[in-house]
């Protein structure tokens, strides 16, 4: 079903119009370019517009207007979890869509958006591409029904018409920027409705830098809520039964062979491994909750470990990336899990061989700047370093935290720059002052550094899609860095062919007279010449 047109929509107000705003009836201020309506909507445009974390004005003054609308502690609480640093916000994708992602791939779990229709258009369509195949339900709005709050009463109306056993076990509302801008109160929603559970988050982008931290937005709202159903009495067991091993949670999306791999390195030890936090099913926070350790693979999940910490479990930061993470992961689980030495020990003298022979056979050899806003940023860099790559630079979207510590200290001795919140002026920066035979970082970097003639890949399709971790993560990589790198000199031949195209004369628009390009002309007669030579070469063989 398209997510344009969902069964879960509820109705505006009747009104021949709808309208989310009176950008057009207020009067600007020349110096400001903002104006506020009466019902503490802001409306903006001009240089503090979209873009800078709000829809319709710029980050300050969305942070005043949701703080003037009773948002104070959820901003407060988020600003703590997720601090923007000495830097500001990173240019990503809407934060949003990191908890819409997560609530789309849990069965049995209906996602509802109140945004404006913009917003919500954006984020279905990324959905969709991404690979969901499900409605996204979405609460319209307009300026009565935001000013009156109706708009709560409509959001209610809507999930308690999904509010439906037989088909979910929880429904998920998320506030957009306006909504949380504005006040609307999602904790007065029941908690739950027909025995269906109701979790109510605001996710502004004025509040959570990246979308790979609103993961972790509904996954601690989640985990939240387990925690006080299991301290209630009996939950649901896992759909598999309850592991006879003590398990270990894996905190962070991760490549799907990662798990698998991970249990492999565990069993050993006497360990299994538990669910992969954010689940794909809410009895799965149960047995996630229920777990010796939590290995924090994605150290930025701030909530979900607080949720952990609260459960009293034990949180083991890093992951096992090469022979030096694998060494030194294996010995925090084992400590942390009270496993014996001797075990510990066997299970290194098993591995870390296996590990170190996969990354020999599969070197890579050049210089890689890194960086990207999946979080595993960091882990990538040592796995390229202990493959044989020179990395002087590794960015990430996500903030400092003491969970990713020992990497970057392991990092830093090797004489990498690591910079957290970068920027991707701080990433185009990196690859013009190193100049990477490679450069793996988000579209707009691979699109610069490929204009300079240097190959690039897209971090979160060609490297996060792949396993990092174990015997199965040695070498991964190799393959597709080393035939990106191979093809620098393809890179140099088209630069050459098509230098100064664009440019100048060449660039389609002319304000005088063009300029005759013999010189041009003649380059591109033999290529072209060439081609037909080497065209009649292979005919002849």
């Amino acid at each position: 079903m398209s997510s344009s047109r969902p069964e879960t929509a509820v109705a505006p107000s009747a009104s021949t119009e709808v309208v989310y705003d009176t950008t057009s009836a207020v009067t600007l201020d020349a110096a400001t370019h903002v104006e506020t309506t009466p019902a503490g909507v802001v409306a903006g445009v001009g240089p503090g517009a979209a873009g800078e974390g709000g829809c319709h004005a710029g980050v300050d003054e969305m942070r005043k207007a949701a703080a003037a609308a009773g948002k104070t502690e959820t901003l407060d609480r988020y600003a703590a979890d997720y601090p923007v640093g000495p830097h500001d916000q990173p240019q990503s994708m809407c934060p949003a869509f990191g908890s819409l992602r997560v609530g789309l791939r849990m069965r049995r779990t209906a996602t509802v958006l109140s945004g404006s229709a913009c917003c919500v258009y954006g984020l279905t369509f990324t959905s969709h591409f991404y690979g969901a195949r499900r409605s996204v339900g979405y609460v319209p709005f307009n300026s009565e029904t935001l000013v009156t709050g109706k708009l709560f009463e409509d959001i209610r109306d809507a999930v308690h018409a999904l509010a439906d056993p037989a088909r979910h076990d929880a429904v998920v509302i998320i506030n957009l920027c306006v909504p949380t801008a504005s006040g609307v109160p999602l904790q007065l929603l029941p908690k739950t409705i027909n025995d269906v559970r109701v979790v109510g988050i605001d996710v502004p982008g004025f509040g959570v830098p990246t979308h790979a931290e609103a993961k972790d937005v509904l996954a601690g709202a989640m985990l939240a809520y387990a925690r006080a159903e299991a301290e209630q009495g009996p939950v649901a067991a896992p759909r598999g039964g309850r592991s006879d091993k003590p398990t270990v949670t894996l905190l962070g999306e991760m490549f799907p062979a990662d798990p698998i791999g991970l249990g492999m390195m565990l069993e050993p030890m006497g360990l299994a491994a538990g669910p992969v936090v954010p689940t794909r099913e809410w009895r799965e926070l149960y047995a996630a909750l229920d777990c010796a350790a939590v290995a924090a693979i994605h150290p930025f999940y701030t909530a979900s470990v607080r949720e952990f910490e609260t459960a009293g479990r034990s949180i083991v930061g890093s992951a096992p990336v090469g022979v030096d993470g694998t060494a030194a992961w294996l010995e925090a689980i084992g400590a942390a899990c009270g496993v014996a030495a001797d075990k510990v020990d066997a299970v290194k003298a098993r591995m870390l061989p296996a590990i170190e022979a996969a990354l020999a056979a599969n070197p890579v050899r050049g210089r890689i700047t890194v960086s990207g806003y999946e979080g595993s940023e960091l882990l990538v860099a040592r796995l390229l370093i202990e493959s044989g790559a020179e990395v002087p630079y590794v960015g990430t979207a996500c903030p400092r935290t003491r969970w990713s510590e020992s990497d970057r200290d392991w990092l830093e001795a090797r004489g990498v720059k690591v910079q957290y919140r970068a920027s991707l002026e701080q990433d185009l920066a990196a690859v013009d002052a190193f100049a990477p035979d490679l450069a793996i970082g988000t579209t707009p970097v691979v699109q610069h550094a490929k204009q300079h003639a240097i190959p690039a890949l897209y971090f979160t399709n060609l490297i996060s899609a792949r396993p990092l971790m174990g015997v199965a993560g040695a070498g991964s990589l190799a393959v597709v860095v080393n035939t990106a790198m191979a093809n620098k000199a393809r890179f140099d031949a088209m630069t050459e062919l098509f230098r100064g195209v664009g440019t100048g004369d060449a660039a389609g628009v002319h304000e005088d007279v063009p300029k005759a390009r013999p010189e041009f002309r003649e380059k591109v007669r033999r290529q072209l010449a060439a081609q037909a030579r080497k065209r009649k070469a292979e005919e002849m063989i």
